[in-house]
C-alpha cells in the first residue's frame, strides 16, 4: 500500500514580491473579483471595510448628540431630530458595527489560518453571509432616508407600534442581518470541528478561536429569538396582530422579555471575541505562556451559557415579580465569575513577563483598565436597590460604553494593530500608534467618566434638555468626545499612509507562536503551501522561534510505494 511521507521542514517563507504563489491582495485584481470572491481573507477585509464605514457614520451621529448637549436648551437639533439621531447612533453601532466587527472581520480572516486550513468549511455560504449583511444594512440606511426611527435602538413597544417613522424598514434590515450572523456562526463551528490540521487538538488552539467558538454558539441559539421578535413587531404594525398591543389582547412587557433574551447574549457576541484578542496580545507581548489556558477557554463557554439566563436584569422596574428580580440579580453576579477568571489569568500572565510595550500591548493594557471599570459598574447595577436608583440614567450610558467601547472597540483596535502587518504586508509607524492610543485612552475617560457622576446625581439618559446644574459635566464630556474623534482620525491617517509608504512587514514581526504567523505577509491565496502538522501549542514562548518553526511538520505532496 502507498504511504504518504512527511518532511520535517519549516513552513517556507518568501518576500511578498518573490513568492511563487500570488497573495490574496494581488490575486485576480478588479472590483468584480472582490465582490464574488470565495477567499476568506478577502471576505474578512470586505467586512472590515463595511464596519469601518458604519463606525464612522455612528461616530458622526454621536458627535452631533454631544454637540447638542453642550447647552441645556436647544442649540443645533430640535427634539424630534435628537430622538432620531440617538436611535440611529445606537442601531448602527450595535447591529451594523459592533456585532459583526470582530467575528465577521478578524474572525473570517484568521480563523482558517490559525488551524492550518485553506478556507472556511463553506466558502460560498461565507460570501452569502456578507451579502446578506449588506442587504440588511441597505434596508437600515433606507430607513434613515425615508423617516429615521425615533424609538431608541431597542424598538420598545408601544413606541415602535405607534410612531410614524420607518420602524418596519429598520427592523426588517436587522432581521435580515440576523441571518448573516447565524450563517457565520454555523460556518465557524463546522470549520473548527472539521478542518483543523493534524495535531491541532482543542488544547492547542489559540484562545481567540475558543472565543469565536463560544460566540458562534450564541449567534446560532440567540439570534433566531431576535428575528422572531422583530418579525412579530412588523406583523403587528402591518397586519394589526395583537402580540404586544394591550388593546388587542397583547402585552408590551412580552416584547422586552423576547428582546433581552437575545440582546443580553448579544452583549457577549460583542465582548467574548474581544477577550480572545486580549489573550493573544498579553501572551505575545509579555513573552510568556498564557496562565490558565483551560480556565480561560472554558470560561468563554461558561459566559455563553450563563449569558442566556440574565436577561431579566434589564427589567427590574418593569413590574416583574420580586422572586424573578432576586434570581436575575444573583445570576448577574454569577456571570461575573468567568469574566473575573479571565482578568486574573491575564494579570498572572503579565506577572514577571518580559513586557514589550508595542502599540497592540498598549491597547491590551487600556482594555484591562477600561473593561474592569465597565464590569465592576455592571455588578453594581446588578444589585436591585442600586439599579432602581440608577435605571435609565447616564450611569447606564457610561457603563454600557465602558463595556462596549472600552472593551470591544479597544480590543478590536489592538487586534487590528497586531494583525495589520499580516493582513497588509506593511508596518505602521509605531510612534504614531502609541501617541494615538494615549489620545484615545484619555479622551475616552474624559468623555464617559463624567457620565457616571451625572447618572448617580439623577441625570436621565436620552433627554434632549437638562437642568443647568449638569451643564459643566456635559460640556466636559462633549470636549472629550471631540478629542476622541480626533484620535480615530489620527489612526485612520497613519494606517492609510502605511498601506502606501509603510515598510514591508516580515512574516512574524512580533515573535508570535500561533500558526497564522508562520505564513508570508500578506498570506498566499491558500494560506499554506502544504498542510501543516502541529507539534507545539500557540503560546510556547519558552522556545526560540527557529526551533518552534522546525516543530511544524509539512505534509509532502509526494507518495512512495
Amino acid at each position: 500500500m502507498a504511504e504518504t511521507s512527511k518532511q520535517t521542514i519549516s513552513i517556507r517563507e518568501y518576500p511578498v514580491d518573490e513568492h511563487p504563489d500570488k497573495n490574496y491582495l494581488n490575486h485576480d485584481k478588479g472590483i468584480l473579483s472582490w465582490l464574488i470572491t470565495l477567499d476568506h481573507k478577502r471576505i474578512g477585509l470586505l467586512y472590515l471595510g463595511s464596519i469601518t464605514f458604519f463606525f464612522f457614520l455612528g461616530g458622526v451621529l454621536a458627535l452631533l448628540l454631544r454637540t447638542e448637549l453642550l447647552t441645556p436648551a436647544q442649540s443645533i437639533l430640535d427634539a424630534d431630530t435628537y430622538n432620531q439621531i440617538f436611535t440611529l447612533h445606537g442601531a448602527i453601532m450595535i447591529f451594523l458595527f459592533i456585532i459583526p466587527s470582530i467575528p465577521a472581520a478578524l474572525g473570517n480572516f484568521f480563523l482558517p489560518m490559525m488551524i492550518g486550513a485553506k478556507d472556511v468549511a463553506f466558502p460560498r455560504l461565507n460570501l452569502a453571509s456578507f451579502w446578506i449583511y449588506v442587504a440588511g444594512a441597505l434596508f437600515a440606511l433606507f430607513s434613515i432616508v425615508t423617516g429615521a426611527v425615533d424609538t431608541g435602538w431597542t424598538f420598545y413597544t408601544p413606541y415602535s407600534t405607534e410612531t410614524g417613522t420607518a420602524v418596519v424598514s429598520m427592523t426588517l434590515g436587522v432581521f435580515i442581518m440576523g441571518f448573516s450572523s447565524i450563517l457565520t456562526g454555523i460556518n465557524f463551528i463546522v470549520t473548527l470541528h472539521k478542518l483543523r490540521s493534524p495535531g491541532q487538538a482543542w488544547g492547542k488552539m489559540p484562545l481567540f478561536l475558543w472565543s469565536l467558538y463560544a460566540t458562534a454558539i450564541i449567534q446560532i441559539l440567540a439570534t433566531p429569538v431576535l428575528a422572531i421578535t422583530l418579525l412579530l413587531l412588523i406583523m403587528e404594525r402591518v397586519l394589526g396582530v395583537g402580540i404586544f398591543d394591550p388593546a388587542l389582547g397583547g402585552d408590551p412587557i412580552l416584547y422586552q422579555h423576547f428582546f433581552w433574551f437575545y440582546s443580553h447574549p448579544a452583549v457577549y457576541i460583542m465582548i467574548v471575541p474581544a477577550f480572545g484578542i486580549i489573550s493573544e496580545l498579553i501572551s505575545v507581548f509579555s513573552r510568556k505562556t498564557i496562565f490558565g489556558y483551560w480556565a480561560i477557554a472554558l470560561s468563554s463557554l461558561a459566559i455563553a451559557f450563563i449569558g442566556f439566563l440574565v436577561w431579566g436584569h434589564h427589567m427590574f422596574v418593569s413590574g416583574q415579580s420580586e422572586l424573578s428580580s432576586v434570581v436575575f440579580s444573583f445570576l448577574t453576579f454569577f456571570v461575573g465569575v468567568p469574566t473575573g477568571i479571565k482578568i486574573f489569568n491575564w494579570v498572572a500572565t503579565l506577572y514577571k513577563g518580559s513586557i514589550d510595550l508595542k502599540t497592540p500591548m498598549l491597547y491590551a493594557l487600556a482594555f484591562l483598565f477600561l473593561f474592569t471599570i465597565g464590569g465592576l459598574t455592571g455588578i453594581m447595577i446588578g444589585a436591585l436597590s442600586v439599579n432602581v436608583h440608577l435605571h435609565d440614567t447616564y450611569y447606564i450610558v457610561a457603563h454600557f460604553h465602558y463595556v462596549m467601547m472600552g472593551g470591544t472597540v479597544i480590543a478590536l483596535l489592538g487586534g487590528i494593530h497586531y494583525w495589520w502587518p499580516k493582513m497588509t504586508g506593511r508596518m505602521y509607524n509605531e510612534v504614531w500608534g502609541k501617541i494615538t492610543c494615549a489620545v484615545i485612552f484619555f479622551s475616552f475617560n474624559m468623555t464617559f467618566l463624567p457620565q457616571f457622576v451625572m447618572g448617580s446625581q439623577g441625570m436621565p439618559r436620552r433627554y434632549f434638555n437638562y437642568l443647568e446644574e449638569f451643564q459643566g459635566l456635559h460640556q466636559f464630556s462633549t470636549i472629550g468626545s471631540y478629542i476622541l474623534g480626533l484620535g480615530f482620525v489620527m489612526m485612520a491617517l497613519y494606517l492609510a499612509y502605511s498601506l502606501f509608504r509603510g515598510p514591508k512587514a516580515p512574516p512574524n514581526p512580533w515573535g508570535a507562536r500561533s500558526l497564522e504567523w508562520m505564513t508570508s505577509s500578506p498570506p498566499t491565496h491558500h494560506n499554506f503551501e502544504y498542510t501543516p502538522v502541529i507539534l507545539h501549542g500557540p503560546y510556547d514562548h519558552h522556545q526560540p522561534e527557529h526551533e518552534f518553526r522546525m516543530g511544524l511538520v509539512s505534509e509532502s505532496k509526494e507518495t512512495h510505494g
